[in-house]
């Protein structure tokens, strides 16, 4: 069954995505202030916001099985209001263990909540649509977030950060508690009809695991933007001006990601992916011009956003249940999770350019697993004319 949410259901939805993807908005200046502010190695770093990231990925693995039993309303502002409160703690220590313990119960927390918002998005009438209107409602959050940030943790230090972390979190906590749309499951849940669509389809595995890896390669590049041009000698206000740029162009590659559903092949959609985030994860990490580094930067996280939008109106098409959909935050945390200290490992042994040969690896095999997805459910594919 398919649901309209109305105007108070969706803007729910919309919030709960926003807040917890802000791993995707926030990983460079997240990054950039365990290094900058607490002093940190890159590793390290790297590590705090890895450990958010398994956090999350833990939580959406347990939490999506049991999408429809659970009380979603309540998952979703318990867990958003419990990953501020962990948020507001760590602002007031500098001590790593500590900041490692809440970072992990942060992450674990947002996850649940998220988990029940994209499980709700697969129920809706038209899953890629609402997704869409999602990335744009994340961009412009990352756009407000981009410019404002950064001169508030230069004014105020970089314990401002995780209040921020903590004020977006408990937004999102009572908007859920007061909003968040409900579900009914009759009988095409239940019964015989349960037994037809507890198998998740083989080829909505391969689409999990292409864009897992499509987001390992994310957060190592994106994780190190800010730091990568730092070090390359460019002033941290032109920096700054491209983290503001990514998060502009986010909102633009949202809206085109809705608009041209129905106009672009999603098959090679699924297939330009993986090869253009190859290329622009090893310009970032080697140019050392401005110009090549801004408009790489710029386009590198909207091409995630283009991609994912589409392999989540594909894969909620696929899997009837919603449950795979409902495991959508473990399909972007469990490649985010090992991004930031792979990332940060790389790059404390073999340099930046490290990151662009991981990628070409990374992109390689998912480029692989998405091409299994197309000939796995071919026949699918077509009657929906996807393909």
């Amino acid at each position: 069954m398919s649901y309209r949410f109305g105007f108070k259901g969706n803007l729910a939805l919309m919030v709960s995505h926003s807040a917890g993807m802000l791993d995707l908005v926030a990983l460079p200046l997240w990054v950039g202030v365990l290094v900058a502010s607490y002093h940190f190695d890159s590793q390290q770093a790297g590590g705090l916001v890895t450990l958010f990231l398994i956090g999350a990925v833990c939580a959406s693995v347990l939490i999506a099985p049991r999408f429809k039993k659970l009380k979603r309303r309540m998952v979703a502002s318990v867990g958003f209001f419990i990953s501020g409160l962990c948020f507001f703690i760590a602002s007031q220590t500098n001590d790593y263990a500590q900041l490692a313990g809440l970072h992990l119960v942060a992450g674990v927390s947002s996850s649940a909540a998220l988990s029940m918002a994209h499980g709700t998005f697969a129920r809706g009438e038209n899953p890629h649509r609402l997704f869409a209107i999602a990335g744009l409602t994340l961009g412009i959050m990352a756009f407000v977030f981009m410019g404002a940030t950064p001169n508030i943790t230069k004014v105020a230090g970089g314990h401002s950060l995780f209040i921020i972390f903590g004020g977006i979190m408990t937004f999102a906590a009572l908007v859920c508690a007061v909003a968040f749309p409900s579900l009914t499951f009759d009988h095409d849940d239940s019964g015989k009809a349960k037994s037809v669509v507890v198998k998740i389809p083989s080829s909505v595995w391969y689409g999990i695991v292409g864009i897992s890896l499509m987001a390992v390669t994310q957060a190592m590049t994106f994780s190190f933007m800010e730091r990568v041009g730092n070090d390359r000698g460019f002033s941290t206000d032109s920096v700054t001006l491209v983290l503001v740029g990514v998060a502009l162009v986010n909102i633009v590659a949202a809206v085109l990601a809705g608009i041209f559903e129905k106009r672009f092949s999603t098959k090679w959609v699924l297939f330009s992916g993986p090869i253009l985030q190859i290329l622009l994860s090893n310009i970032i990490m080697k140019a050392d011009g401005f110009v090549f580094y801004a408009a790489s930067s710029v386009c590198f996280v909207p091409l995630m956003i283009f991609t994912h939008t589409f392999v989540f109106g594909l894969l909620s098409r696929l899997d009837l249940s919603g449950r795979a959909m409902a495991a959508t935050p473990a399909m972007l945390m469990i490649g985010a999770a090992i991004g930031p200290i792979l990332g940060g490992t790389i790059i404390k042994f073999l340099g930046y350019p490290g990151i662009g040969i991981a990628a070409l690896v990374f992109g390689t095999v998912s480029l692989g697993c998405f091409i299994r997805v197309f000939q796995r459910s071919s026949a699918v594919i077509q009657s929906e004319r996807l393909a």
